[in-house]
């Protein structure tokens, strides 16, 4: 839910990780998978825009304008000054399975369950608020990347139990039985 990623987002920074911290926004920002972290490039935040070549596509990754100011200043005082922003300690770009873990460690602090933080749950979080917001489908499917708009529909399904709650809220129905 947006209340448990702010959660994790405030535990990451509240233990001065600013890298993880960044890295959460980002993802849920954005709705990049885990793997196109390494296209957030000094140059990317630049333009407001990264180019990510996957799976013989190239697609473009909109970055919001507050997004970028936070990634240059990071990179600006992490003495990034072209390449990929998010690093270990050696200067190596950062695995996917690194950022799972790294992630694992705020959920005690942030009071989520581990079997709930993934990445690729951030990507879901983007989708379905980017969704509440244009209602436009395809639209979503061309910024997450999907050839196919029904890949993009996993996203938003949702549960029996909150279908049924909108259909009640519809107000379709008299007030007598």
């Amino acid at each position: 839910s947006k209340e448990e990623y702010q959660r994790l987002v405030q535990a990451a920074h509240a233990k001065g990780d600013l890298r993880m911290e960044l890295i959460l926004e980002t993802i849920c920002a954005t709705g990049i998978r885990v793997g196109e972290v390494k296209y957030l490039t000094v140059e990317a935040a630049s333009q407001g825009r990264a180019e990510v070549s996957l799976k013989g596509k190239i697609r473009t990754i909109l970055l919001p304008a507050k997004l970028c100011r936070k990634l240059l200043k990071y990179a600006k005082k992490r003495n990034i000054r072209q390449g990929q922003i998010f690093l270990t300690k050696k200067g190596n770009g950062l695995s996917r399975k690194f950022i799972w873990a790294e992630m694992k460690k705020l959920c005690e602090a942030a009071k989520v369950a581990r079997s709930k933080v993934f990445p690729h749950n951030l990507r879901g979080l983007f989708a379905r608020t980017f969704y509440a917001a244009c209602r436009d489908v395809v639209r979503l499917a061309d910024v997450l990347g999907h050839s196919s708009i029904e890949t993009t529909r996993i996203y938003l399904l949702s549960t029996a139990k909150e279908s049924a709650r909108q259909l009640d809220r519809l107000g379709l129905l008299s007030g007598w039985a």
